[in-house]
């Protein structure tokens, strides 16, 4: 039988059993009597239903795209489902398929040997996670939270609320993503003195070129390219139609910045790698703690498209003032909400590297 001769309702069942919202939009356009069956239909509940499988939790990634500070980060709010909205669902959920992909690179760095793919519920606590800690950045990492208020009371007790709507497990689930987060911060975006020496060596065995390490950070005039309104890879997409967004935005649409093709370890006339090193032990330490105050989106970005330390720099600057010298307060508040459950953060956080709490278990 033909698929113009099935009923409507078989149709529409067929759309719902999509694994993906790329699916869905590829299956109308494979005939006109699906175009017209999709078009006809609640569409919007049908990419909801389809969204939620690929990118899910959904409540959790409303919860990110509608905070604001008319409201505390910790009530929960709910969203009627529109063109708009799913954008923004399909802008988020994106950003963590990719750390879904990144996440066991890291995870079993050094246990390689029994690296594996993860488990489809360990891809859910993989999303979820990055959806709350996406959520406690927008709320906690911005302008209005300086390093003068950080230990201010209210201040300390907001944050709080917010981890507390969490289980003791879920935030394991997040401290273990964040671990890796600093991973990939520390050896990709800001590496060290030692892991530029000791890249540069690996790279190149034979060469006596001694490394020029710079310890002071010169921090340029800002300027538009690397402005937060220019993260191509999850920025705004042309086109109003919502099927013109996931095109644009699904990952392998994505245009190689220029920055792809230029090494940090260069050595030429013109560039030394040691000016790519971040500092050694403390100076590199205050670093990272400024550093992950930028949410799961911004990280990526910087990773796949500002390979120069003169490029993570500008964005930095670009962020403003309150951006240096002032370290993320994830990690004072989970401490502070797990003595408040008469638990110790520090066993917390060994169980979640021996892998018997957060994302992966054993």
């Amino acid at each position: 039988m033909k698929v113009e001769h099935l009923a409507t309702e078989l149709l529409l069942q067929i759309f719902r059993s999509c694994d993906s919202v790329s699916d869905v939009f590829n299956l109308s356009a494979s005939c006109r009597r699906l175009h017209r069956v999709l078009k006809s239909s609640n569409k919007q509940q049908i990419l909801a239903s389809v969204a939620e499988t690929q990118f899910g939790p959904l409540n959790d990634i409303i919860q990110v795209v509608t905070q604001n500070d008319s409201q505390p980060a910790h009530h929960i709010r709910h969203a009627s489902m529109s063109d708009a909205l799913l954008k923004q669902v399909i802008q988020i959920g994106l950003v963590a398929q990719k750390w879904e992909a990144v996440f066991p690179f890291k995870k079993w760095k050094s246990d390689y040997e029994n690296r594996r793919s993860l488990t489809d519920q360990e891809r859910l606590r993989v999303r979820r996670a990055v959806y709350r800690l996406w959520l406690y950045h927008n709320a906690f990492h911005s302008r209005a939270y300086d390093r003068h208020s950080r230990n201010i009371r209210h201040v300390v007790l907001e944050r709080a609320q917010l981890l507390h709507n969490w289980s003791t497990q879920e935030l394991a689930e997040i401290e273990d993503l964040r671990l890796v987060m600093s991973d990939v911060v520390q050896n990709h975006i800001c590496p060290s003195n030692g892991t530029i020496q000791r890249k540069f060596r690996k790279r190149y065995p034979e060469s006596n070129h001694q490394l020029s390490f710079n310890i002071h950070l010169n921090y340029p005039p800002p300027s538009n390219t690397f402005s937060l309104e220019n993260q191509s890879s999850f920025g705004k997409a042309p086109g109003s139609s919502l099927q013109q967004y996931f095109h644009v935005a699904h990952p392998s649409n994505f245009t190689d910045s220029p920055a792809k093709y230029r090494s940090r370890f260069r050595n030429d006339l013109s560039h030394d790698p040691g000016s790519e090193g971040w500092g050694d032990e403390i100076p590199h330490y205050y670093i990272i703690q400024d550093m992950m105050k930028l949410d799961p989106g911004q990280i990526l970005w910087l990773r796949d498209h500002a390979l120069l330390k003169e490029q993570v720099e500008e964005y930095v600057c670009s962020l403003g003032d309150w951006f240096r010298d002032n370290g993320e307060t994830f990690g004072d508040t989970l401490e502070y909400v797990m003595n408040e459950r008469g638990l110790d953060a520090g066993e917390l956080r060994s169980a979640v590297v021996d892998r018997d709490m957060g994302i992966v278990l054993d």
